[in-house]
């Protein structure tokens, strides 16, 4: 043992010395004292040194460490300070630059087609709103007339922080933004000054969704209210079709499928025809759902369905992104993967 450390600090001090520059220094430091180095291979090894000779050894194997150890900090010290390599040619500091061909960064997509969204409804005259992701469930399901016993509810289909069964008003990761729409017709109220109102408000949203071409337990929805007096179906149409051929062109093709939402009476899913993938067909794709606002939902909120009523949307932004964009996965979205974020 006293023979293989006096050969290990032989042979770093020397390997020390011919190290010319920081990266063979600190190459040397994690071959000789690094975790994995010959000197802590060494200190294991002394447990199988006998007894009587471990006083003699574990003094030898501290004072081999410090020599080394003095040795590592003199050598990096003398190369930080300028000292010349010892081998290799010498910096050419004329030699002309690299070009950098590297893209300069943008914006994710999803970042851009949510400005895109907002930019297009504000022509129309939205205004845009926010709320908060953590919500509790009077917003997120009884203002808008989902009732206890509704599946949309179930614990198992819902991220809820507090427990259902055991609190009165448990807060939850919002699963939808119409929770926004609910909290703007609140406010409107207490401020006095009521409908008209015409919000859109984007934004996450959650639910425990297995992850797969299409779905993901965190994804981005942009919702729309419109409230006045004499709003009809009509209007929801209009406004959606207009968007459609504003966002997607003059050839993009949609309807409207008639549908059942609690909060909405009519009500419809919008769809549009989309080839996700290069030479294939269009499919029918839903972007979201929409109706006319349930009277319940306005009388939750303190508005007169008698004298007021409006319109409601829900798209999922990153729907309407692989659309335009022609993203077959929507994972692709999220795995920040230079490769396709570059050509995005």
């Amino acid at each position: 043992m006293l023979a293989e450390l006096a050969k290990i600090e032989s042979e770093g001090l020397a390997g020390l010395a011919a190290a010319g520059d920081a990266e063979a220094v600190e190459a040397w430091r994690i071959a000789y004292l690094g975790a994995k180095g010959r000197l802590r291979a060494a200190m294991a090894g002394l447990k199988d040194v006998p007894g009587p000779e471990k006083p003699a050894v574990g003094k030898r194997l501290n004072e081999v460490k410090a020599a080394l150890e003095a040795a590592f900090e003199a050598r990096r010290a003398a190369i930080d300070n300028g000292q010349p390599a010892a081998t290799g040619p010498a910096l050419d500091m004329t030699e002309p630059g690299r070009v950098v061909t590297e893209t300069a960064g943008r914006r994710h997509i999803l970042t851009r087609v949510r400005e895109e969204l907002c930019e297009v409804f504000g022509r129309m005259g939205f205004d845009v709103a926010d709320g908060p992701e953590l919500e509790d469930d009077e917003h997120n399901f009884v203002k808008l007339n989902i009732p206890a016993d509704h599946p949309a509810r179930d614990p198992i289909d819902n991220f809820y922080v507090d427990d259902p069964r055991t609190t009165a008003r448990p807060r939850m990761m919002r699963s939808q933004t119409s929770t926004v729409q609910v909290r703007v017709m609140e406010d409107a109220v207490a401020r006095g000054w009521g409908p008209p109102i015409k919000v859109i408000s984007p934004g996450r949203v959650y639910r425990p969704d297995t992850v797969d071409a299409t779905h993901s337990f965190m994804f981005h929805q942009i919702e729309g209210l419109f409230i006045d007096r004499g709003v009809t179906m009509v209007d929801l149409k209009t406004t959606l079709f207009q968007f459609a051929r504003a966002y997607f062109g003059d050839g993009a093709e949609v309807r409207l499928r008639p549908s059942f939402f609690p909060f909405t009476e009519p009500s419809a899913e919008f769809d549009m025809k989309i080839a996700l993938r290069p030479g294939e067909p269009a499919r029918w794709i839903e972007l979201g759902g929409c109706g006319m606002v349930d009277p319940a939902v306005l009388q939750a909120c303190g508005i007169d369905p008698e004298t007021w009523t409006g319109f409601a949307f829900g798209f999922g932004i990153e729907r309407i992104a692989m659309g335009r964009y022609g993203i077959p996965d929507i994972r692709l979205l999220f795995e920040n993967d230079l490769r396709f974020l570059g050509q995005v």
